[in-house]
């Protein structure tokens, strides 16, 4: 016969967990895109962006990426985190 599937639904904790670690890894991405936007700006007469304003977005961009991942990481659990420990000694039993 089958086996139970198990639960449809995670825990929370183990969704939010996951689902940051998702948008730690995703922030990279989110970087080079935001970066690449000065790349398509032009004036109305067709003339390059000016310099000043590409570095104050560059800067915006670059605190705003460090903001969202300080948030990000210390939401994140810790290595001393009891739950973390037991999902890692577990990963190994197959």
């Amino acid at each position: 016969m089958s086996r139970d599937p198990g639960p449809v639904f995670l825990a929370r904790r183990t969704y939010r967990r996951r689902r940051l670690t998702d948008a730690a890894r995703m922030l990279p991405l989110l970087g080079v895109v935001l970066f690449c936007i000065p790349l398509l700006w032009r004036s109305p007469e067709a003339e390059p962006a000016r310099t000043t304003t590409v570095m104050l977005y560059v800067f915006g961009v670059w605190a705003g990426l460090v903001a969202l991942s300080a948030v990000i990481s210390a939401r994140l659990p810790g290595h001393d985190d009891p739950a973390v420990r037991k999902d890692r000694s577990d990963a190994g039993d197959g």
